[in-house]
C-alpha cells in the first residue's frame, strides 16, 4: 500500500475477519469517543482514499479508516448479500471492539454511507456523516417511496457489474485505454471533469485492492422474467444493496437520533436522480435495449429518496444538515477537501456554534466560486 506521510496500517484479528486499518502517527489511542474519527470508504475503493483528509483534520482527533471485508488489506471473506451490508456493519463493529472503542463519529462514502446507516441501527452513534451515499432504499429497482419494482428486483445487483470491468479489476490494470479500465471509471465516475491530481496511481491503486473472487465484487444474479432479465443474486458486494435485501429508510425511528451530516455534489454520475449506474436510466436513454417504459422500470431518485428520509428524521427530532457543492463529482473530500472539513467538522461539534431555536435542518449550498 502506498501511505502518505504521516498514516500508518496495522491488521486487528476479530471474530470474523483480520481488518486492516490505517491510522495517524501520534494519535491519542486513549482519546475519548466524541474525538475520535471512523471513515468507512464505498464501492470498489478502500481505505486509502481517506489519506489526505487524515492528514488535514486537527490533531487532537483520532482519526481511523477501515478497509471493508474483501477490500484494501481486510481479509477477503464471502459476504452475504442477503443480510443487506450487515456484514460490513458487523465487521466495523468487531474492529472497533477490539481496539476497545465503544462509540465514534462515523463517516460513510458511497456503499460506506449505507454501512454507517446500518451501523447506526444497530449500535449508538455520536453523528453520521453520508458523503454521496446509496439510496436508505438500496441501490435501483424501488420508485421514490421506497417500494420495489419487482420481486427479483430487475437490474439489480452482481448481473449488472460490467464484466469487462470486473477483468480489469483481476489483472491489475493500471491502463486508461478503454473505458473499462478503473482508471477511466475513476475519472469518468468518481470525479467531476476538471479535478487534478498528484495521487490519481493511489486512488487507482486503491480500487485495484478490490477482491473478485467469489463472494466478493460484483457478486452473482438471477434469472428475472422482467426487464433487463436478471436479479439481484444472494452473496458479493452488489447484491448487498439490492432493495430487498437493504432497507435503512428505519433510522427515521431511532429513539436517539445522532446528528447527520450529508454531504454530495450536484455532478455525481453514480448517486443522482439520474444515475449513470441505474439500468433503468439508461434504459430510458436508449443505451440499453428493451427498456419497457417509466411505468415499469422508472430511474430510481436515489437523492430524493434520501432527501425524503431526512426530512422525516428532522420531522422526528434530529438535526441534519445537507450540504450540496455545485460541479462536485461522487467524491468531495477529494474534490472539495476544505468544505469537506469544515463540514464534518461542525457536525462532530468541534467547531459547532451554539445551539438556537430553530428547525433542525438546514441546506448549505456551495458553489464552485465559494
Amino acid at each position: 500500500m502506498t501511505l502518505f506521510d504521516g498514516i500508518t496500517s496495522r491488521l486487528i484479528e476479530t471474530p470474523g475477519p483480520t481488518v486492516n486499518i490505517l491510522e495517524r502517527s501520534g494519535d491519542d489511542l486513549a482519546a475519548p469517543p466524541e474525538k475520535t474519527v471512523v471513515l468507512i470508504h464505498g464501492n470498489v475503493s478502500s481505505a486509502l482514499f481517506w489519506q489526505e483528509i487524515m492528514q488535514d483534520l486537527p490533531s487532537d482527533l483520532r482519526v481511523i479508516a477501515i478497509d471493508l471485508r474483501g477490500f484494501g488489506g481486510t481479509e477477503h471473506l464471502p459476504i452475504d448479500a442477503t443480510r443487506g451490508l450487515r456484514d460490513f456493519s458487523d465487521d466495523v463493529r468487531a474492529t472497533l471492539d477490539a481496539l476497545g472503542i465503544d462509540t465514534a463519529h462515523f463517516v460513510g462514502w458511497s456503499m460506506g454511507g449505507g454501512v454507517v446507516l446500518q451501523y447506526a441501527l444497530d449500535h449508538p452513534a455520536l453523528s453520521l456523516t453520508l458523503q454521496a451515499p446509496v439510496s436508505p432504499y438500496g441501490f435501483g429497482g424501488t420508485r421514490r417511496d421506497g417500494t420495489r419494482l419487482t420481486d427479483h428486483d430487475a437490474g439489480c445487483g452482481g448481473g449488472g457489474a460490467n464484466p469487462d470491468f470486473v477483468a480489469r479489476l483481476e489483472a491489475r490494470d493500471t491502463t486508461d485505454d478503454a473505458p473499462t479500465s478503473p482508471r477511466s471509471v475513476f475519472r469518468s465516475g468518481y470525479v467531476a471533469p476538471g479535478y487534478t491530481t498528484d495521487h490519481e496511481d493511489v486512488w487507482v491503486e486503491s480500487m485495484l485492492t478490490t477482491s473478485t473472487a467469489t463472494g466478493n465484487y460484483p457478486g452473482d444474479g438471477v434469472a428475472s422474467e422482467n426487464w433487463p432479465g436478471f436479479g439481484a443474486g444472494t452473496i458479493g458486494v452488489l447484491n448487498t444493496m439490492a432493495p430487498k435485501y437493504f432497507d435503512a429508510s428505519g433510522i427515521t425511528d431511532l429513539a436517539v437520533k445522532p446528528p447527520i451530516l450529508w454531504i454530495h455534489g450536484t455532478a455525481d454520475p453514480i448517486v443522482s436522480d439520474t444515475s449513470f449506474y441505474d439500468l433503468n436510466h439508461l434504459g430510458a436513454l436508449g443505451i440499453v435495449p428493451g427498456w419497457p417504459g417509466a411505468d415499469v422500470a422508472p430511474a430510481q431518485e436515489m437523492v430524493s429518496q434520501t432527501r425524503d428520509v431526512l426530512d422525516r428524521y428532522a420531522a422526528g427530532g434530529g438535526a441534519v444538515t445537507e450540504v450540496v457543492l455545485e460541479g462536485v463529482g461522487h467524491a468531495p473530500h477529494l474534490e472539495r477537501p476544505a468544505e469537506f472539513r469544515q463540514a464534518l467538522l461542525r457536525v462532530i461539534a468541534y467547531e459547532r456554534p451554539p445551539h438556537t431555536p430553530g428547525p433542525p435542518t438546514e441546506t448549505i449550498i456551495l458553489r464552485a466560486s465559494d
